[in-house]
């Protein structure tokens, strides 16, 4: 082989090599629909809306989400259900806004979470408007059989606002939070819980941001102490944060590649993995909510796409959930048209 002809084909080699060890990866971490379903086919309430689920036991699953006649009206309330051997049982209603006899207001974004102690958790909102609205908690110590009265979160924490938080080694609660304050400014930032001393702390994260963010859902890298947070912007984009101290401080927020109508978001991190991420990959528009993807990324920066689970020319597919269950697949609840809550299946191919 003359030189020249080696300056040529080394390159092409190359090329080639990336070409089929970059099809290999995403062979390796791709995703196909297992199962997808309705937690119910038919409910007290007209509208629901910001589901969110926990595996409390291998098989058994608890979702949760707010459901009355539309979104901000008193009568909404947060219903929960169970998943066991396959199939999805009775609805149930378990927490509500009521004040007094005369008096009550809507609930909003539930989230489940166990923590190691064996307390489950069901935080959620109560208020007129989320720039009013505060955080409540309720507690279950049998995996969502029975439920606490109702606990209200100290003035000015509100508990994680829409994603799930991360459980830190030394048991304390990393909640993702976020404001929207009456002039119309968004910002995000965190809350550590410790459960033990029931005390509450915020943490800042870029109070000086230039974009309007809410709603982050945390990534975890293969080191503990490098967390990320993925955000709902403003902007037509998902704003990212670092930490590389377990989340005690945080970076400049800075924007990703992918594109956000503004609308919740969450994702999943695998150790030795990478992460999944579910969002809805468009830009503010009509009928930017019609479709829902899942994607991937070895690193929190380069994502691929993987899968649509719903791709339509108008309706709302949105607020997904989504975690790692115990058999190694992912399991997601999502918004379907504001009607019904629809749980999927993915397997990790």
């Amino acid at each position: 082989m003359t030189m020249n002809k080696l300056k040529w084909c080394l390159p092409l080699c190359l090329f080639l090599l990336m070409g089929t060890l970059l099809s290999a990866q995403n062979k390796a971490h791709s995703i196909s629909l297992l199962a997808s379903s309705f937690i119910y086919e038919e409910a007290p309430f007209r509208e629901c809306h910001a589901s969110s689920l926990v595996e409390v036991n291998e098989g058994k699953i608890l979702a949760t989400w707010f459901g009355g006649t539309r979104e901000k009206n008193p009568d909404v309330t947060i219903w929960l259900a169970e998943f066991s051997k396959g199939k999805w049982g009775e609805i149930r209603e378990v927490a509500t806004g009521i004040q007094n006899d005369k008096l009550r207001y809507a609930c909003w974004n539930p989230v489940l979470f166990n923590h190691s102690s064996g307390i489950l958790y069901l935080f959620y909102k109560v208020g007129p408007s989320p720039t009013t609205w505060w955080g409540e908690c309720i507690q279950s110590k049998d995996n969502g059989l029975t439920w606490s009265k109702p606990i209200r979160i100290p003035d000015g924490f509100f508990g994680p606002i829409r994603a799930k938080p991360i459980e830190l080694p030394d048991g304390n609660i990393l909640c993702p939070s976020s404001l929207e304050i009456p002039d119309g400014k968004w910002s995000v930032h965190f809350e550590l819980f410790n459960p033990k001393a029931n005390t509450w702390n915020r943490i800042a994260v870029d109070d000086n941001s230039a974009y309007d963010i809410i709603q982050p859902t945390l990534l975890v890298h293969n080191d503990p102490n490098t967390l990320q947070i993925l955000c709902r912007s403003r902007q037509n984009k998902i704003i990212e944060s670092w930490s590389v101290d377990g989340g005690k401080t945080w970076s400049k927020t800075a924007e990703t590649s992918l594109p956000n109508p503004s609308a919740g978001i969450d994702a999943v991190s695998i150790p030795n993995v990478g992460h999944y991420l579910i969002y809805n990959p468009t830009e503010k528009g009509p009928n930017d909510r019609a479709k829902l993807a899942v994607t991937f990324s070895k690193d929190g920066k380069n994502w691929d796409s993987m899968l649509h689970l719903e791709d339509e020319k108008s309706g709302e597919f949105s607020y997904p959930a989504m975690i790692l269950g115990k058999d190694g697949q992912l399991k997601v609840t999502y918004t379907w048209k504001r009607r019904k809550i629809r749980f999927a299946e993915l397997k990790i191919n």
